[in-house]
């Protein structure tokens, strides 16, 4: 299950021609893509393009209606290789994923469509994670583009931009017989807005038809002599082909006057970015019309050097606003200008960042310095957009806000699973333990602070690979299971088995893609009606000829995980140890369980519901159940009491009930101070007998002890 369903936004993807969508940037696309006779669709799921995917698992029914296929691809390699369908085929074909990590992924076969061409349109759909709000290493999709001869969209972050780049996309794509990436950043992806529909249009070739009508071109196959034509197609064919519909439908854009000394030129996914800061400094209005001259490159790659050359010609200078490194837009230019002997100065990195997210601040200073340089005229020292109220000052959150470090959510099943670690560690001495890309990579904060590297997704007991020595302390590795499926029963797993590893690997199960949103995998529990689950990794590891594996259903169960873990690092066998520990992941858990226990409360059923806390005359407050656990659930709290000046341990109302704290404190034999209690809505009859009864015993003890008490006599 995914972590949100899309039924309603699915019912959108049926407006017809002269209907209004209304929604965010990602849904645009998914509309965009039926309207465009799209026919075949895959993907891997990834922050900030999963709503794609997820939405169309929600609409397979209106997919088949249309003739489309879709696919869940089970990694990003996956997902590039589709494409191979238009390959020889005139199928419009989509696939999605996150970059850069997505990209790197998908190269092989990134790199072979490039070179062979395509004949049917590709479009590539990268969620550029890049800037504040990325999960990732900061590296950037241009590259990766301008290597393999991949055009690269970047439209304007408005919803008919968008639109409007996926129609182009395809038809750039199939003009130049080339693979075209659409890159959208996450504020993109996210942004809301409306546009005009047209009707779906069902692929007019299908892959039914293909498979009914096979063809092959020998010289589209990547091997030798051929792929040294690609080389010289690209460059004699693709790219004057490219460069021609980008002019012929003027895919870039000007705005503002048409005569100015000095002139911008951005990627179109800067934007808004600018407007915004030429707002402030009184140089544009509301409405988008600017006081500067202004050149927007929807096309980032290839560049139009015509369109470049006459932005530039009148102006004493220009400025390049580019965001990431390397600046491979603001090198183009400044070759282009040599090159036609253009005088005019450009600008670009060092009025803006070299590296980083240009965020409103940062694009307002940038902007600033060059026109106080360039033209001075222009500069005012207005800080704020006219029509704005002045804000109060506001403290720097640095000072006011304590650094809140990631970590996992209030129940996880991965928690007991790292606090087994620390007390088999806490006994055996420290180990080198690789982490993998997942959920379970929070581990590396505190309170549990394990690991020491992360190599990329599934890689996790491969970057262990070279720490193999016979006789010697041995290393763990962890692996989630999206990652095990996605890469790591061959590179990790595979790997490990073939060249006799000893080592110990730790897949961590959550029955789902977790991280990335929940989507279901091979090993997931649920019944997809359009999916195979229900697969164990257990039989899989055995299958890549692993013989020391353990399944722990039950990852709660902290003594028997650090037995299990200890066992593993101690044995005298050689080979793979394999861990396989399994409990589902609590956010799903209560996603699916919540309405079910709310409708049958609603309908009079008797439902209990577990609660844990602490004993506050017990706790001695040393807080050392909070370093083994770090459940957000689990604080402090300041006692009335002036005897005690510490706070005791406090478990607040998010507690799930998962036990975890309480395994814990008795695996490692902290205190007694926890309990377990129990929440009964509509208590039947044995219920209140039983409560009756134990209310009675209890102040029957009460009283017991009372009189048994030493009294003094005023």
């Amino acid at each position: 299950m995914a972590e949100r369903s899309f039924a309603k936004e699915v019912e959108k993807l049926r407006l017809g021609d002269g209907d209004t969508f209304r929604g965010e940037g990602i849904l645009a696309i998914t509309k965009a893509l039926l309207e465009n006779g799209v026919g075949y669709v895959g993907g891997y799921q990834g922050a900030p393009i999963s709503h794609l995917m997820d939405v169309f698992a929600d609409a397979e029914e209106l997919l088949s209606e249309l003739g489309v296929r879709f696919e869940a691809s089970a990694s990003e390699a996956t997902a590039a290789a589709m494409l191979a369908a238009s390959v020889h085929y005139p199928i419009r074909g989509a696939v999605t994923f996150k970059s850069t990590v997505g990209t790197n992924v998908a190269s092989d076969a990134l790199a072979n469509l490039a070179s062979g061409g395509v004949t049917g349109g590709a479009l590539i759909i990268v969620g550029e994670d890049y800037g504040e709000g990325s999960s990732i290493m900061q590296e950037r999709s241009h590259p990766f583009a301008q290597k393999s001869q991949i055009w690269l969209l970047d439209p304007r972050p408005n919803l008919p931009s968008i639109v409007d780049a996926v129609g182009h996309g395809f038809a750039l794509s199939e003009a130049s017989n080339t693979p075209v990436m659409l890159e959208v950043r996450i504020r993109a992806c996210h942004v809301h807005g409306h546009f005009d529909t047209k009707d779906n249009v069902p692929p007019p070739f299908t892959v039914r038809d293909a498979l009914e009508n096979p063809k092959r071109k020998t010289d589209r196959i990547v091997l030798p002599p051929a792929s040294y034509l690609h080389e010289k197609e690209k460059v004699e064919q693709r790219l004057p082909a490219a460069i021609h519909y980008i002019q012929k439908h003027k895919l870039n854009e000007h705005f503002g006057p048409d005569q100015g000394d000095i002139g911008i030129i951005m990627q179109g996914g800067m934007y808004n970015n600018v407007m915004r800061a030429l707002q402030r400094m009184g140089l544009a209005d509301l409405y988008g019309d600017s006081k500067v001259p202004l050149y927007v490159m929807n096309v980032t790659y290839p560049l139009v050097p015509d369109e470049v050359v006459d932005f530039c010609a009148d102006k004493k200078a220009v400025m390049m606003v580019e965001e990431g490194q390397p600046a491979c837009l603001e090198e183009a230019v400044a070759a282009l200008l040599f090159k036609h002997k253009i005088n005019t100065d450009l600008a670009g990195k060092g009025v803006l960042p070299l590296a980083g997210e240009l965020t409103g601040q940062v694009m307002l200073d940038g902007l600033r310095s060059f026109i106080t340089s360039h033209a001075p005229h222009l500069a005012t020292d207005q800080d704020r957009a006219p029509n704005e109220p002045q804000l109060l000052p506001q403290p720097e959150l640095d000072d006011t806000v304590p650094a809140r470090p990631p970590g996992f959510c209030t129940g996880c099943p991965e928690r007991p699973i790292f606090a087994a670690t620390k007390l088999v560690e806490e006994e055996l001495g420290p180990h080198h333990i690789s982490s993998d890309i997942g959920c379970h990579l929070f581990s590396i904060m505190p309170p549990f602070e394990i690991g020491g590297t992360t190599m990329g997704y599934g890689l996790g007991p491969a970057s262990s690979s070279a720490l193999n020595a016979k006789g010697a302390r041995r290393s763990i590795s962890f692996v989630g299971d999206g990652g095990f499926w996605h890469n790591g029963l061959t590179s990790s797993i595979g790997n490990a088995s073939f060249n006799e590893h000893d080592g110990v690997t730790v897949i961590v199960d959550n029955y789902y893609s977790a991280a990335t949103g929940g989507q279901d995998i091979l090993s997931s529990r649920a019944n997809n009606k359009s999916r195979n689950t229900n697969n164990p990794i257990g039989k899989a590891v055995k299958g890549m000829g692993v013989k020391w594996v353990r399944e722990i259903d039950n990852t709660y169960d902290v003594g028997k995980m650090r037995e299990t873990l200890k066992e593993a690092l101690t044995t005298d066998e050689t080979g793979p140890k394999v861990i396989v520990a399994s409990s589902e992941c609590m956010l799903n858990r209560q996603r699916r369980e919540r309405p079910l226990k709310a409708k049958a409360i609603a309908e009079g059923q008797t439902i209990t519901q577990p609660k844990f806390g602490i004993d506050e005359d017990i706790c001695t407050g040393d807080h050392a159940c909070m370093r083994l656990s770090g459940c957000p659930s689990l604080t402090v709290k300041k006692l009335d009491d002036p005897l005690r000046d510490d706070p005791v341990a406090h478990i607040d109302q998010s507690c799930v009930g998962c036990g975890n704290c309480g395994e814990v404190a008795d695996a490692a034999i902290l205190c007694p101070s926890f309990y377990k209690a129990e929440r009964i809505h509509n208590p039947g009859t044995a219920h209140k007998i039983w409560r009756k009864l134990s209310t009675s015993f209890m102040s029957w003890l009460q009283a017991r002890r009372d009189r048994k008490s030493l009294r003094f006599e005023a």
